[in-house]
């Protein structure tokens, strides 16, 4: 294991535990305390996690890994990625945003030889990229934390480019600021992903409802379909049903 990897490996044990002593996590991982201490402070430093005395906790607001994001609300994403998949007619051109959920869309995708997939997020080149569908991808500098290509690059590609449909992830949603992201740099790609777009639908399962993790906005100013899961209840879905402009879709979870 690399020390990226295991600084990854301890921010995903304190999300799922709480609180771990530094001994605890060298028994885990098979290293020894020194080497927890040090990674301790390269996270501490990064904002990453708050040492306490004999251990550590996460960070509150801190970008969980794609690993971490993977494995969280699974049904729900598929659910929304299978509906989502559905919508898509033969022959379209679709923008794919980074993430996990839009990650799960992508592999109901896949095997779609008449439509053309571009995308600026690892996780739905990894589903698509041996499969039957075009694929162009977008370039970028690449946030390892989101697994999402951002930057001048990306925005350039953008720029060449329309869309019949756009589908986007999201940390967090709220009905009058937006999509939330942990960097700007996210959130002006998803902006140049509305606009380019004839329909936009934003795949969010009902964790990410109401939701205001950072301080980084894509506004949506425009319509466009909001699609989550039945878990979603109707104190969180009425302030989007109350905007102009926005179909709310709740997917059923097999």
């Amino acid at each position: 294991m690399t020390g990226n990897e295991r600084r990854r490996a301890i921010e995903d044990l304190l999300r799922d535990n709480g609180e771990v002593s530094v001994e605890g996590l060298a028994t885990a991982l098979a290293v020894t305390a020194s080497t927890i201490r040090r990674d301790l402070a390269e996270l501490t430093a990064d904002k990453r996690i708050t040492r306490t005395y004999g251990g550590a906790v996460i960070t509150a607001h801190a970008e969980p890994t794609i690993r971490h994001r993977s494995s969280l609300a699974t049904a729900q994403k598929d659910a929304i990625g299978r509906w989502a998949a559905a919508q898509v007619l033969d022959g379209e051109t679709v923008l794919l945003d980074a993430g996990t959920t839009v990650g799960r869309l992508a592999r109901h995708l896949r095997e779609r030889p008449t439509i053309t997939l571009v995308t600026n997020g690892l996780t739905a080149l990894a589903e698509i990229a041996d499969g039957e569908a075009d694929v162009l991808v977008l370039g970028g500098h690449l946030r390892r934390i989101s697994q999402g290509l951002v930057g001048p690059l990306t925005e350039l590609g953008l720029r060449r480019l329309t869309a019949d449909r756009a589908f986007l992830g999201a940390d967090g949603l709220h009905a009058q600021h937006g999509i939330c992201e942990a960097e700007l740099a996210q959130t002006t790609i998803k902006e140049q992903m509305l606009e380019r777009a004839r329909d936009v639908y934003v795949l969010a399962d009902s964790s990410k409802l109401g939701r205001s993790p950072f301080n980084a906005w894509t506004p949506l100013a425009r319509s466009w379909t909001l699609v989550t899961d039945e878990g979603a209840t109707a104190a969180q879905l009425d302030p989007f049903r109350a905007l102009p402009g926005v179909t709310v879709v709740t997917v059923p979870i097999d």
